[in-house]
């Protein structure tokens, strides 16, 4: 046969083609966008997702429908981890089907074993708790353990070991060992119940080589060099003992770690990015200092600004004001501040730089376990207002200084026990209603330091007129009033800490059939955290450190701490910063802003807040303003700077820039692998990066000469930041901190209307003012979007190209033809 070519006139290929791209369009333009992609931070975390199934059991308990995934398993560090399960069985108490889960080092080849896992000593009296196992026939007997197959402690009894990483020591000697971890810190969690539809959801905290070095996790290398893995190990529990029989309800149940239940094991293996960062040791450091904002992220850039440069940046967590002193003091150890609000020009002093390197914001972490139907549930959701925070923070709810039972002060006498009680709370979270005064958190963990974060929050406070007038003394509409030991101007606007005004000492009897007592006070109920890291991590664990316990140990009373709850009946919240709630999994509050709408941190919120914000005193650099926030603005937003003096050496001054380029540059995207912007801060908007080249510019170049100056360049005593960043300052008519019916400040006379709040358009002077698309920072969905719409005209304009040439043939003809 013949093959036969048919040809097509190319006016006519041209008009199918030219069809065939408008009727694309088309498609793409109804085409809906792929469920979820405008989740970039889970898309990222999500892809190393693993899921794993459990196996039949050896007697009446089959595993093997039951699907285990961990959410995360490379580039991690100290941090939660989410584990959710489905396909168990209900747990109708709480000794039967559920899950224990660990984390373990091991071989990486064959895993973990159960001497290479951290477990025995959580909290509380969970079930498949311990370290100790049993043979015979009892509930906890298992005919798999032998007598020789464990070593026995001291009593006589039989054990697995914990048994740490090459170097850190020998093995426990006993189940009760507290040598490598204890119930306070360990991470392992003996009972996780299955709910009512055979699954669960948490979240696990992960130990890097920092917070555990028996585990080692991030620091093993292989012979190559390559990180060793870690593990996580979960272990699920049926109805069964050991031995085969049915498990009786009130009789002992055994350990996670007992040979027949350990075999049932499902492994995870996890991928820790290195601990250190594989910089040269011997080469010399440079200091940055300043705010715990910018902590997480300079951690992760320190590895990458290494290998290009011949000194090694160290950063020192210290308040703002602190770093803002040493670079105006031409402090050596430190050449460079990070810090939220500027570094203000004095007279006669050099000139500083400020380069914008970070966004990011305060959050209200929470886990909070209530009471529901079918048992404990995490709680999905927090909603708080102004007033509230300012009730928790002012020590007003009776619980956060005595513990319950104890004498309520006379002052508080009438106010609601704790928040579930407060019916203003209650309005916002109904969901809560009916909880017991104790399921609640005491109090709200803050850190003692001096930082901008905590004038920030004063600020957001006291702009709104309910919250100043309740510290001011007025009684709220149900009757709740102030503590009156923050009377008389305690709390300002410019307070730069959170005051524990309220140290009346509480006592309470030590039991025991005796009369001996002990006193306590609101510091022990609840007490500082030592950094808003710290604050995340305790939140995480459910334990603060409350202490009013009285315990006599030789009759002799001491005051001990309530202890670490048991998972179920963790409820915890404190003041944190975005990264640290992040990492280890918080929830995090929706906060009221200026327009009464509730606003959780996210990307968008955080840069929508960034472009609302005004000029500090100080030009180019922004000025939280938290009682303004419109528009979806989350209203604990800050931008961290990077200052610099330019009176240094030129060697300090290169590399200080090289520090501001990397953050405009490579340091915004984001991800969990060493030298990413970490999750927690949103992109820096393109203006700002822009702007922090620009002050790397000019720190690079160092004190202006005399002509530089005579044309206008800021002399001694004045700022220099990248570039101009228009709007007005602080104080202006877009700037000021003036009230807005319930959101004012002191003094304030502005109505409700706010008609000067700042306009949120981008103008070509105001760096800042960016939107979310020009953040650099897009998500999926923007992406797809964004190209959806250009393809669409891509199409359009080639569809219309394909036909305008036969259309515009044939027309030639006709004309051809007329004319002739």
């Amino acid at each position: 046969m013949r093959r036969l070519t048919v040809r097509r006139p190319v006016g006519r290929r041209r008009v199918a083609a030219g069809v065939g791209c408008l009727v694309s369009a088309l498609a793409l333009a109804v085409l809906p966008l792929p469920r979820g992609a405008d989740q970039a931070r889970a898309a990222t975390t999500e892809s190393s997702a693993v899921t794993e199934s459990g196996a039949k059991g050896t007697y009446g308990d089959d595993f093997s429908k039951l699907k285990v995934t961990v959410h995360q398993t490379k580039d991690l560090t100290g941090q939660g981890v989410r584990v959710t399960w489905t396909g168990g069985e209900p747990s109708a108490n709480d000794q039967t089907n559920f899950l224990s889960v660990m984390q373990c080092w091991g071989d990486q080849a064959t895993g973990p074993d159960r001497t290479q896992c951290e477990f025995g000593l959580a909290a509380g009296a969970q079930a498949g708790n311990g370290r100790s196992v049993y043979q015979g026939s009892s509930s906890v007997g298992d005919p798999l353990e032998t007598a020789s197959s464990t070593p026995v402690d001291r009593n006589g009894d039989h054990y697995v070991p914990f048994r740490p990483v090459e170097g850190q020591g020998a093995a426990t000697t006993s189940g009760t060992d507290t040598t490598y971890f204890t119930d306070g810190d360990t991470n392992a969690v003996a009972f996780l119940p299955n709910d009512g539809d055979g699954g669960g959801d948490m979240s696990f905290e992960l130990k890097s080589a920092v917070e555990q070095p028996a585990l080692g996790c991030g620091a093993r290398t292989t012979s190559a060099g390559a990180i060793e893995p870690c593990w996580l190990v979960v272990v699920p529990r049926g109805t069964h003992d050991p031995g085969g029989q049915q498990h009786q309800p009130g009789s002992q149940v055994s350990s996670a770690l007992s040979q027949s239940n350990w075999d049932q094991r499902i492994v995870f293996r996890l991928g820790f990015a290195q601990v250190t960062d594989n910089c040269d040791a011997d080469k010399p450091e440079r200091g940055i200092m300043g705010s715990e904002l910018a902590t997480d992220v300079v951690t992760s850039w320190q590895s990458a600004l290494c290998r290009t440069g011949t000194y090694r940046f160290n950063y020192t967590q210290s308040g703002e004001q602190q770093a803002r002193d040493a670079v105006t003091s031409g402090d050596s150890e430190a050449g460079l501040a990070m810090t939220v609000d500027p570094v203000e020009p004095v007279d006669g002093a050099p000139q500083v730089v400020h380069a914008p390197v970070a966004v990011t914001g305060l959050t209200i972490g929470f886990v909070w376990m209530y009471d529901a139907t079918g048992g404990s549930r995490p709680l999905p959701e927090l909603k708080l207002n102004q007033r509230l925070l300012a009730k928790v923070l002012t020590q007003s709810y009776p619980l956060s200084l005595v513990k319950p039972g104890d004498k309520v002060p006379d002052d508080l006498s009438g106010n609601p026990d704790s928040l579930v009680k407060d019916p203003e709370f209650l309005a916002l979270n109904p969901g809560l209603a009916g909880q017991a005064a104790g399921n609640a958190p005491l109090g709200l963990a803050v850190t003692q330091a001096n930082t901008d974060s905590a004038r920030m929050v004063w600020k957001y406070i006291l702009a709104n007129t309910d919250a100043r007038e309740f510290i001011g003394g007025k009684k709220d509409p149900w009757g709740m009033k102030v503590n009156p030991a923050y009377a008389d101007g305690v709390i300002s606007d410019s307070l730069d800490f959170f005051p524990k005004t309220d140290i009346t000492p509480t006592t309470t009897d030590c039991g025991g059939g005796n009369t001996t007592t002990i006193t306590y006070t609101g510091m022990d109920v609840v007490p500082y955290v030592n950094d808003m890291h710290d604050g995340a991590l305790k939140v995480r664990r459910g334990d603060i450190g409350t202490a009013y316990q009285c315990v006599l140990s030789d009759n002799v009373p001491k005051l001990t701490p309530v202890g670490r709850p048991i998972p179920t009946n963790q409820r915890q919240f404190g003041l944190v910063d975005n990264a640290s709630a992040v990492r280890y999994l918080l929830g995090a509050a929706s906060l009221r802003n200026a327009d009464g709408a509730y606003v959780k941190p996210t990307d968008a919120s955080l840069l929508t807040a960034v472009g609302e914000m005004p000029d500090s005193d100080v030009a180019g650099v922004k000025a939280p303003d938290p009682g303004r926030m419109r528009d979806g603005a989350y209203p604990l937003t800050a931008v961290v700077y990077a200052a610099a003096s330019l009176d240094q050496a030129k060697d300090a001054r290169l590399d200080y820039a090289k520090v501001m380029r990397y953050a405009a540059g490579d340091g915004q995207t984001q991800g969990t692998a060493k030298g990413q912007l970490p999750y927690g801060y949103a992109p820096l908007p393109t203006a700002l990066r822009t702007q922090a080249r620009q002050a790397a510019d000019r720190l690079e170049k160092g004190v202006p000469d005399v002509a530089e100056s005579s044309t206008g360049t800021s002399s001694g005593g004045g700022d220099l930041s990248g570039t101009g960043s228009g709007g007005t300052t602080a104080g202006g008519a877009t700037g000021g901190s003036g009230g807005t019916g319930s959101t004012g400040t002191p003094g304030a006379t502005a109505d409700a209307s706010d008609t000067a709040h700042p306009s949120t358009a981008p103008t070509e002077t105001d760096p800042a003012k960016q939107n979310v698309a020009q953040s650099g920072g897009y998500t999926p969905s923007e992406v797809l979007g964004i190209v959806r719409w250009v393809l669409l005209g891509v199409l359009v304009a080639g569809g219309l190209a394909a036909l305008a040439g036969p259309v515009a043939l044939r027309l030639s003809v006709r004309r051809g033809a007329a004319g002739g």
